[in-house]
């Protein structure tokens, strides 16, 4: 929308591509390699839940920088901790540590309920959350007796869910379903393999393969899933079959480490999705990853492992990275955590996120199917797979949303997302055309 035009309604006019944004990003194509296809639109600030582009041109922002800003754009206590701290240092080796980034550490046990012992590894995004988990998922399965090789045993192996994602680097991809972004990387990391999601039987049988008999495979040291698959098209799994999956684990020795990078952090309606019973069924996982949302928009990601035990193989020199838990990302998050608590921002992800999912449904568009998720991670299903045509469309008249997947929407707006704000891209939605054409 327009910067003059704080009331969008269905009639708001079109904001094409301006002329400050064709200039940047013709310069852009000269300069970035073509891994992310051509930019939307250069941004240039934000405000809250909306950002503005070089032209000028106003937008409300239901995609969160994917989940990532969770307290909106240039919030002051964000803003204030951030300065204070890049005053002070920004950065000191792994050699030392600064008081942030312990603080930041107790803090994130204490919200995702770990018992006594748990300890947290720090890294930059999500995907190194992940790679962590499953290095240290491997150390685990070394200790499995059925891996011992004086016993003659194999290798232990990892189970991942189809339509999971869990990064793009090479351990993380090797635990990602999508064949596109797959295949030519291969051959990938070994003893990673994929059970169907939500299909209990499927399990079963990778679980059964183990042993001296028939498979004759090594033991599985760990299952690793999203309670919502989120590039999937933001499904979850069912708290049944999680309840199966621990189970299973349990049974088995095996380890349930819980992919958070997209839920956690207040985005599902808790702090993190696993402590929704209605999406775990009630369960405790054994780790647990996490980033996107939890500096606000600094890049932080990580792994909590649940107990002393299971923390206790990584020693000195098993991982790191040179700037895992900088103080200055360290005093975003915890600027973060401070206005997520102090503010009720995840009662408000509950509120607002059904009050989206209501509306886009009672507003009576014949384009929308059905709407799914939890808090303000959300998707509306589409009659007909124009997810991109409806993406362009809004994004013309000042909303941003993600198509997901051809037949789906994904809406991932701050936290700090008002009821008006959410009236405001019901009406937008209200007025997208059936007819538009498909991807």
């Amino acid at each position: 929308m327009s910067s003059d035009v704080n009331n969008t309604t269905s009639a708001a006019v079109p904001e094409p591509l301006g002329p400050k944004d064709s200039q940047w990003l013709g310069e852009y194509s000269q300069v970035h390699m073509n891994v992310f296809g051509t930019p939307l639109r250069v941004m240039d600030h934000g405000q809250g839940a909306r950002v503005w582009d070089v032209d000028g041109n106003e937008y409300l922002d239901f995609l969160g920088g994917i989940a990532v800003n969770s307290i909106g754009y240039a919030h002051p206590k964000w803003v204030k901790a951030v300065a204070e701290q890049a005053a002070k240092v920004a950065h000191v080796s792994n050699y030392f540590a600064t008081e942030p980034q312990i603080e930041l550490a107790a803090r994130l046990v204490k919200l995702a309920g770990a018992p006594e012992g748990s300890h947290v590894y720090f890294g930059n995004s999500g995907a190194e959350g992940n790679e962590a988990a499953l290095k240290l998922a491997k150390l685990y399965g070394r200790t499995l007796p059925g891996a011992a090789p004086a016993m003659g045993g194999k290798p232990a192996r990892i189970i991942a869910l189809t339509n999971g994602f869990h990064g793009r680097t090479l351990g993380a991809l090797s635990a990602t379903w999508k064949p596109a972004i797959r295949k030519p990387f291969g051959p990938l990391v070994p003893n990673i393999e994929f059970v169907r999601a939500g299909d209990p039987l499927s399990l079963y049988e990778a679980f059964s393969e183990t042993g001296v008999g028939h498979y004759g495979k090594g033991p599985v040291a760990a299952v690793i899933m999203e309670l919502i698959q989120g590039e999937a098209g933001v499904k979850p799994l069912g708290a049944d079959y999680v309840k199966k999956v621990r189970e299973m684990c349990d049974i088995n020795h095996a380890l349930l480490i819980i992919d958070e990078v997209q839920t956690g952090i207040g985005r599902t309606g808790a702090w993190f999705a696993f402590q929704r019973e209605d999406l775990s069924g009630g369960i405790t996982p054994d780790m647990v990853t996490f980033a996107k949302g939890v500096a606000g928009g600094f890049p932080m990601g990580g792994m909590i492992a649940f107990g002393e035990k299971l923390s206790a193989l990584f020693t000195p020199g098993s991982h790191g990275s040179t700037f895992a838990g900088n103080p200055l990302g360290a005093a975003a998050a915890l600027a973060t955590l401070d206005v997520i608590e102090e503010d009720g921002l995840v009662a408000n992800a509950e509120a607002r996120g059904r009050q989206l999912r209501d509306g886009i449904m009672a507003g009576g568009n014949p384009l929308y199917v059905s709407t799914r998720g939890r808090g303000l991670l959300d998707a509306v299903e589409l009659a007909h797979p124009c997810a991109h045509a409806v993406m362009n469309w809004c994004l013309e008249r000042g909303l941003i949303v993600n198509a997901v997947r051809a037949d789906a929407l994904r809406f991932a707006p701050p936290l700090i997302v008002s009821e008006k704000d959410i009236d405001e891209a019901l009406a937008i939605l209200k007025a997208v055309p059936g007819d538009l054409p498909d991807d």
